[in-house]
């Protein structure tokens, strides 16, 4: 049994829980789940957010995009959609309370015909398929949340679901929507605050909001994290903590450099262009609503709590003139337009940038010149239709299979000499693009796609190999756990 908390002992400000699909994978990860949200209830109240179990949200889609591209029957069961819902039943099935699990079965069951009625609806309606698609793919979200309340409750924690569509309320742009703050707020509050003030834990899908007529749609792949920021915004948390795989945000990626450390603290600025710019620990979106309240943002690996992760703050630890990580994004495209028409002209960037804004295409880097404009994409489905618009304008010359690489740091641009350091570095590999003054905290540039990773580790070689204690010492301004 649970310890008996006094509401008066309890911090009213809620801490907000966000744990990813490897933190709900399995039923092992859902008993570490429930110990940690007991830990966050005994001192603070307490809102849960998941991510679908892992796997989940790609199977749907694939589900949605293969009724979409008619294979197989739309009539015939569908092996890998009851694999799916036996995933959860088995969970409940094992962790929850018998009442707790039969009641999540009904509701899986009622997904299942749910699930397949609107992957018919795919094949058979087209021009509502992004609708259709986020509606499937919401299932994750909706099924793992109850899942998790389900197991809090058998541990005794008094949770209750919730349902993020009624909180979260967006476009209508299927697929990656934009939020309705002050709608969201309201609805937000309107939700939550009451189980909060009766002591319950709010557990909400994150990733997923409604229209407020009431379409699901979703924030796009990984929004579970823009929801946990969504919701302390509207709360005015505490603190939002990311639960997931590993000790925080690193110095690189694992993958490329294998002795990457673990950075104790970062300031909101640095953590957002490393979210942007490729660490995949955060979610580009997440921090702009922690931002705005001034919210603590802390990263944590669900499977080793007792590491204290990364904390994100408006200060960070202020390590002016030096690194604190290297960021990159491989499967870039460079477009250089040129034209003489932009001499002493004005209007032009104006008329170029809204040729990707009517395909709704993001441009990371831009730099420019008397006559020339270079931009990079990441997202290349619309760039046929992007080109042709662009050449009225001049000529368009297009570098595919390129990396942006990001060198991030509070002060970089005052201080002396980094830029010097980097380029040295890597005197030998050409470097295309760059761009420092844009933000004080990074030096962007772009090299070819094959030479990403020996830059990432020859870089990191060097930059943190002189300063092999900074980041140790810089734990201390990050503070554990409460």
């Amino acid at each position: 049994m649970s310890q008996s908390i006094e509401p008066s002992a309890r911090r009213t400000q809620p801490t907000v829980l966000k744990f990813g699909g490897t933190s709900v994978a399995d039923a092992d990860a859902l008993q570490r789940l429930a110990r940690l949200v007991r830990r966050a209830y005994q001192s603070t109240r307490t809102v849960v957010i998941v991510s679908a179990l892992a796997g989940v949200t790609d199977a749907l889609l694939t589900a949605a995009d293969a009724a979409a591209s008619g294979a197989g029957d739309p009539k015939r069961p569908r092996p890998e959609l009851d694999a799916l819902i036996e995933r959860h039943q088995g969970i409940a099935t094992r962790l929850a309370r018998p009442q707790g699990a039969a009641g999540l079965g009904i509701a899986l069951a009622r997904a299942r015909a749910e699930i397949a009625e609107l992957l018919n609806a795919v094949a058979r309606e087209p021009e509502r398929r992004p609708a259709l698609r986020d509606e499937i793919a919401a299932y994750g979200e909706r099924l793992s949340a109850a899942l998790v309340a389900a197991v809090l409750g058998a541990a005794d924690l008094p949770a209750r679901y919730v349902d993020a569509r009624r909180c979260v309320l967006t476009d209508a742009a299927h697929g990656r929507a934009t939020p309705l703050f002050p709608q969201t707020e309201e609805h937000t509050r309107a939700e939550l605050a009451p189980l909060l003030d009766g002591e319950l834990i709010p557990v909400l899908g994150g990733y997923i909001g409604a229209t407020p007529q009431g379409v699901t749609t979703t924030l796009g792949r990984g929004g579970s994290d823009y929801s946990a920021a969504l919701v302390g915004a509207a709360l005015g948390a505490r603190e939002i903590q990311i639960w997931t795989d590993v000790n925080g945000v690193l110095t690189a990626d694992p993958r490329v450099v294998a002795d990457a450390r673990t950075i104790p603290a970062l300031s909101y600025a640095e953590a957002a262009e490393l979210a942007y710019f490729g660490a995949k620990v955060l979610h580009p979106r997440t921090l702009q609503p922690a931002t705005d309240h001034g919210i603590p943002v802390r990263i944590c690996n669900s499977r080793a709590p007792g590491e204290p992760g990364t904390l994100v703050t408006a200060q960070g630890v202020g390590r002016v003139g030096t690194v604190t990580a290297i960021a990159h994004k491989s499967g870039i495209t460079v477009l250089q337009i040129t034209s003489t028409r932009m001499l002493g002209a004005y209007g032009f960037l104006r008329g170029l940038f809204e040729v990707f804004e009517r395909h709704r295409t993001v441009v990371d880097v831009v730099t420019t010149s008397e006559v020339s404009v270079s931009l990079t994409v990441d997202d290349a489905a619309s760039l046929p239709q992007i080109i042709a618009e662009l050449r009225p304008l001049g000529l368009v010359a297009i570098e595919s299979d390129r990396a942006i690489v990001c060198i991030v740091g509070e002060g970089l641009r005052t201080t002396p000499g980094i830029a010097a350091r980097v380029f040295a570095t890597i005197s030998d590999i050409n470097v295309s693009l760059i761009s420092q003054g844009a933000s004080r905290v990074n030096l962007t540039f772009v090299v070819d796609n094959a030479r990403a990773r020996e830059v990432v580790q020859r870089l990191h070689a060097a930059l943190f190999a002189l300063e092999p204690a900074d980041l140790d010492t810089a734990a201390a301004a990050g503070e554990r756990m409460p």
